[in-house]
């Protein structure tokens, strides 16, 4: 699946950042399915910021210090616009069958 219009990851800047002065060692970010965190010193840091899956910020969400954050979500909206992601992964999903491929309604051009 092209998520990102064939865009290498590593080209995308997504990931968490820890701030680690208001890092209370809750280790909830240690949950995280892609294994981007690890426990050093009583504190997580993130070891695979790459991992991280774009868009995703469970863990600052439910993180009790507050610490960790992610780049801006604007920066990401804009990079998925410049870079038309959203159209190729909408052809993707059609070419998958996992999404009905949508009809065009009376006078209405196909612009694919």
């Amino acid at each position: 699946m092209p998520w990102f219009a064939g865009v290498p990851r590593n080209e995308i800047d997504w990931g968490p950042t820890i701030d680690a002065n208001k890092c209370v060692g809750c280790g909830v970010c240690l949950n995280c399915g892609r294994s981007v965190f690890e426990w050093k010193d009583g504190k997580s840091v993130v070891v695979r910021r790459g991992d991280c899956v774009v868009g995703c910020s469970t863990c600052g969400n439910l993180c009790q210090g507050r610490c960790i954050s992610f780049p801006p979500l604007g920066d990401l909206r804009r990079f998925y616009k410049e870079n038309q992601v959203w159209k190729y992964v909408k052809e993707a999903m059609i070419a998958e069958g996992r999404i009905s491929e949508p009809e065009l309604k009376l006078g209405e051009v196909d612009k694919r």
